[in-house]
Parts: C-alpha cells; structure tokens; sequence
C-alpha cells in the first residue's frame, strides 16, 4: 500500500509541489487574520465560579473590577484628584478609585486612619485603582503613561496582558532569528550536503505555516499558542524528515534510480516515523483534555501540527527532493561526524552506577517534583521590562493591593450590613466599599442619582468592593479568598459570586490541579498503548516509559532543590510534552536494539546499538534542547520562559537517560524482555 500511494506522489511530483505552495501562500495570508488571546481568564471553564461571576458583573452592573493600579509621585491632593479626573477621562478607563471614595477629604488626614490613608496616599504619590477595558490593553495602557509621564507607574493586569502583547512579535522573530541558523549548523553537522537541511526546514516549515493559517478556522489562539506551537512543531517534527533523507541518501547507494530510491526509502521509514508521530501525537492529545483551555489550545493545535508534519514530510518532500536531488549532489561535502566505535562499551561500563544513582533519586525526585512551589498566573515580569520596574517601584511604595468583588443578593439591608461589618474585620482587608458603609443605611437607594447607586446595586445583586493588602496568589492571597468567601456563604448560603485577579487564579490552581492527574494518566497511559503495539512486548513500553519519566520527574524536581517557584501552566504542558517528544529517542535505540538482539548476544547489541545511534539521538536532542533554551532566553513572558526552560533542559536530561539508564535496563532485563516480547527470536548463544 505504501509503495502504491509512494508511486502515485512520485509520478505527479510537480504537482504535488505546486498544490503545497498554494497552500503555504493562502495559509500564510490567513495567519494574520487569526486573533491572540492574552487573556487567560477566558480559558477557564465555564463552570468555574470566577467566570460565571464575570457573567453576572457584566450583565448586571456597567462598573468593571479594578484590575490595575496607577502611581502618580509627588502630587497634592488636589493635583491627584485632577489626575483622577483625567484618568477616568480616558476611553476605556472606568472606575477609578482613590482616597476621596473612601473618606471625605475636607477631614484632616491627621485625623483618619492611618492605615486607609496609606493605602492611597502616602509620601506625597498618589495611588489609583483603575479598571482597564479587556482587548484593549495596549492602547488604553499607552494613553496612561502619557499622562503620568516617565516619573508615573502601573502595574497589574492591564499592563501585564499590553507587554505581553507588545512582545510577543518581536521576541517570536527574536526567537526565530536565533534558532533557524542554530539548526542548519547542527544539521549541516549531521549530514552531508550543504543544501539538504534546507529541504528538511523547507518540509516543516510549510507544516507550520499551514498549521497557523488553518487557525482561522478556530477564530482566535491563546498566547501560549502563538508563541509555543510553531518552535515546538519543528522541534518535535524535525526527525520526521531527517529519517526519510538519510533514508533516501542510502537507498541511493543501492540503486541508480532516484525515483526507486526514495519509493523505497518511504516504504521503510514510513513505520518508524508512524510510531514517532503517534507517540508525540497521543501524548499532545492529552492537552486536549485540559478543562483550563490554554493546554487544550495548545494540544489542539500541536495535534494538527504533528499531523500536518506527517502529511509534509511522507507527501511533499519526496516530491520537494525528487526535483531538486541534483542541487544535494553537487553541494556535498566531506562528513564532520566524528567515529562514534567504542561509545557502546564506555556506555555499558557505567551500567550499575548509572542504575544505583537512578535508584537512588528516583523517589525523591517524584516526591519533590510534585511540592515544588507554583504560580498560577503569568508570573512576574522581567525587572528589564517597564512594567517589572514599575511593578518594583509600586511594591516598595505602596505594598501590594489586590481587591476582591463580591455580588450578594439585593434585598436585606441589615444582613449586608452584618457582612460588611465582618469583612471589615478579616485579616489582611484594609478597607470595603459598599452602599451600606459608604452611603449608609438611613437613606434609601430610590433617593439618589443613578450614578451613585449604580455602582453598589443592581436588579438583583449588591456589589461590595474589598481591598487586602497581599498580592494576587499564594498561600496567603488564596487564604484570604476562602475566608472572604466562606464569610459571605455563611450570611447568603451559595448565591453568592466572586471576582477579581486573586479569585481568577484562586479557580486557575483548583482547575489545573485536577488537570494534572488526568492529563499524566492520558499522556502515559496512550503512549503506552502505542509503545505495546510497535513493540509487541509487555516489558519494552514499561522500561521505555520509566526510563523517560524518570527524566521528567528529574527535570521537574530541580525546581524544589533551588527553591524556586514554577509556572503551573508550564510544568503542565512540559511534563506532557517532554514525554512525548523524548520518548521517540528511546523508541530510535529500542527499535535498533531489537534487530540486532536477533543476531547476537545481549551486550554485543547493545554496544553496537550504541555505536550507532548515539550520534542521530544527540542530533535530535540537541535540537530540542536548543528550541527549549533559546525560548527560555529570548521571552520575557514567564509562562513561555518557563516552558522554555524546562524544555531545554528536559531534552537533554532524556538524552542522558537514554544513552546510560536504557542500555542498562536493556541489558539487566533481556531474559524477561525476551519471554515478554510476541515473537522476540533472540539470538541464543551455543
């Protein structure tokens, strides 16, 4: 069949060409009419009680949830109510709130709390709360700094979602500017002709272009998406097309025929690039069923990616190649791989240090991996950054704030009163903003303006604005949000809804974590599944798994030994990823260890295995790893940085594992490899 359909490609290779250069054209177009989403609040889902709050706030009330904070340094109070004025003045800046909200400020300040007053004015800066429309961060984020000027400052989430933005172009091309050279080298390095990495980018690089032009079709991506999938892709894919070329490249020594050689270079390495595909392919499949939808995203689009790699590299390089082989040939050069002859017995030497050091860290390392400390959200912003400077100088000014919304329902006046009056008393609240402190319980709503009385009720529900002085998560901020949550079921039972950045990633944390499980469970169980298919062996997919996880468990553990804290959303999708895509290193030397075990002894197999395939799985590695540390160094996004991080050092934690722990175990375990493997035919020594 594969000779068939390789014959029907070969004989209409002009065609094919041309019919993937139309695609690649229109998909490119398409590209730029595909929207990013920066906002991770919309990829909770929908059950979640942040976004059904969200809801209610926008069907119910016009005021938004302050979710940036704007210092003004060295102001009156006069001059920082005329900058409160003309902050509100700006289109797409709703609610501000400040100090003359919360107390009459013909009082003395002498005279008011202390603590109130601080919280908005202290040393002479001035310190709004401020909503910033969604979607429009960049622009209504720009219009602020020009008015607070160079000395001024923002932080929170309007600022953070705007340097996202305002980033991610520069630093993808950033990123690519890097990369794309970076892996001609360490192709060029690993075949012979100058020319041939260029047909291997060229084969992937069509995937990707016609992956992100086919998410028109999905109307918009998540950040992580767009800065994620396409350096993933090609990473992931790479070996797709290298496997077909090296191929290609010996079947040509074998025949003079390039037509016959490449129909029989597709037929052989068509299994090894299905299972390399499938494997990456269940494990991405995974994503998908993340209910925070940032990793379903993802997944989405790294499942068309993989698929789309497949398609390029088994249907449009064979024609690529055919058309221009002749280029390959006259831009040969000399091999620059050095012998790899002895690497197989130096490997083998270290087999029982290597399994008693494994042995060793293996449980602590799952254990840690899974305390290390997290964040849920995008994390910090570089201090290099504008908004990581301004986000510094607000935090050693003012301290951090973070307010809470909660919508009660309307109606029962002293019992509003009765929460408001606890809330007040919570640790950590500096100060509530409702109708019943702020107006008062004597006069009845119906008497004042709409104005007023909108921004505290609607037809249905009470808005009660809360301030703590903690930042927008860990253990304290998420206290805080059970606590003030756990005040308000116990006046209004479950009616009531909350909101606000802490409450958002409050919800992200309870999500995710039940993500976890599901995702590892899917991840591992269906590369299992693929591994007992390929393999026809019990033990094979269990010592393949073990050997690779043992490098995600080791990889993530780092973290807790550095006592630093990890981006959720990253340590998700890397602990998915690196499985899938590493595992197809174990697969290349398992695959090869297997055909030589049926002609000789154990150890001579894997010695030979070694002296092989040491080299291509470093190739492969190498460019992982590469991809990884590059994203790492060129992001200022934490989420990205993060992924990027754990992916560089992930890949070559793999390859380590693979060249000392599988040889090992392969050797330790070949008499039960062999009576749990269908037909293993090893070779029986006399």
């Amino acid at each position: 069949m594969v000779i068939n359909i390789a014959a029907r490609i070969i004989r209409h290779k002009k065609a094919v060409v041309i019919a993937f250069a139309l695609v690649t054209i229109i998909s490119t177009v398409a590209q730029f009419f595909v929207s990013v989403n920066y906002n991770m609040v919309d990829y909770l889902p929908e059950d979640a009680q942040s976004t059904q709050a969200l809801e209610v706030m926008e069907r119910e009330f016009t005021a938004s949830v302050p979710n940036t904070r704007v210092m003004v340094p060295d102001v009156t109070l006069q001059e920082a109510l005329e900058f409160k004025e003309k902050l509100s003045a700006i289109d797409g800046v709703s609610d501000v709130l400040w100090l003359d909200d919360i107390m009459d400020l013909k009082t003395p300040l002498e005279m008011a709390n202390k603590e109130t007053v601080e919280t908005y004015y202290k040393d002479g800066n001035a310190l709004f709360s401020v909503g910033v429309r969604t979607g429009d961060e960049v622009a209504i984020t720009d219009s602020i700094y020009t008015l607070i000027g160079e000395d001024g400052a923002i932080a929170g989430e309007a600022i953070n979602t705007a340097t996202s933005q305002k980033m991610a172009g520069t630093e993808s091309l950033y990123a690519g500017i890097l990369l794309v050279p970076l892996i001609i080298f360490i192709l060029v390095i690993s075949t012979k002709s100058w020319i041939e990495p260029l047909f291997f980018l060229t084969a992937i690089g069509v995937s990707i272009l016609i992956n992100l032009g086919s998410n028109i079709f999905l109307g918009e991506v998540s950040f992580v998406t767009q800065s994620v999938a396409p350096i993933l892709q090609l990473a992931v894919s790479l070996d797709y097309a290298v496997f077909l070329l090296h191929s290609f490249s010996d079947f040509r020594k074998k025949t003079n025929n390039p037509e016959e050689a490449m129909q029989l270079a597709m037929k052989k390495s068509f299994p090894a690039i299905t299972a390399s595909a499938a494997t990456t392919f269940f494990g991405f499949i995974a994503l998908t069923f993340m209910k925070f939808e940032i990793g379903s995203d993802l997944g989405l689009n790294l499942v068309k990616g993989i698929v789309l790699s497949f398609i390029s590299v088994m249907v449009f390089l064979p024609a690529l190649t055919l058309l221009f082989y002749k280029w390959m040939d006259k831009t040969q050069h000399k091999s620059f791989v050095p012998s790899f002859d002895g690497i197989g017995k130096f490997m083998l030497k270290l087999r029982i240090p290597t399994l008693l050091i494994v042995l060793a860290i293996l449980v602590p390392s799952y254990l840690s991996q899974s305390h290390t400390s997290f964040t849920y959200g995008l994390g910090e912003l570089p201090e290099t950054s504008r908004a990581g400077k301004d986000f510094v100088t607000i935090k050693e000014a003012f301290g951090e704030t973070t307010p809470i919304v909660l919508l009660v329902p309307r109606g029962d006046v002293a019992k509003e009163t009765e929460l408001v009056n606890e809330l007040e008393t919570l640790d950590y609240v500096t100060g509530v903003i409702a109708y019943v402190n702020m107006v008062g319980t004597v006069i009845p709503p119906e008497y004042l303006d709409k104005s007023i009385t909108n921004e505290f009720y609607s037809n249905k529900y009470s808005r009660i604005v809360l301030n703590t002085n903690q930042g927008t998560e860990g253990d304290i901020p998420f206290s805080i949000v059970e606590k003030v949550q756990g005040t308000a079921i116990k006046y209004y039972g479950d009616a009531i809804l909350s909101l606000g950045e802490s409450v958002t990633l409050y919800d992200i944390k309870t999500t995710v974590t039940k993500d976890n499980t599901v995702v590892n469970v899917l991840t591992i169980g269906t590369i299992a599944l693929v591994l007992l298919v390929t393999f026809k062996s019990i033990l094979f997919p269990l010592i393949l798994l073990l050997t690779i996880q043992s490098a995600v468990w080791l990889n993530l553990s780092i973290p807790y030994f550095t006592n630093s804290s990890l981006v959720f959303v990253g340590y998700l999708i890397v602990s998915t990823v690196q499985l899938a895509a590493t595992v197809d290193y174990g697969i290349l030397l398992s695959e090869e260890y297997q055909h030589h075990r049926r002609k000789m002894p154990a150890l001579q197999a894997i010695m030979k295995t070694l002296d092989e395939k040491t080299f291509s799985i470093s190739i492969s590695a190498a460019i992982l790893s590469s991809v990884g540390f590059i994203l790492w160094v060129t992001s200022s996004n934490p989420i990205v940085s993060s992924i990027g991080l754990l992916l560089g050092r992930g890949a070559l934690l793999a390859f380590v594992m693979v060249v000392l722990l599988l040889p090992a175990l392969l050797v330790v375990c070949d008499k039960w490899i062999g009576k749990t493997t269908y037909q293993a035919n090893h070779y029986e020594e006399k």
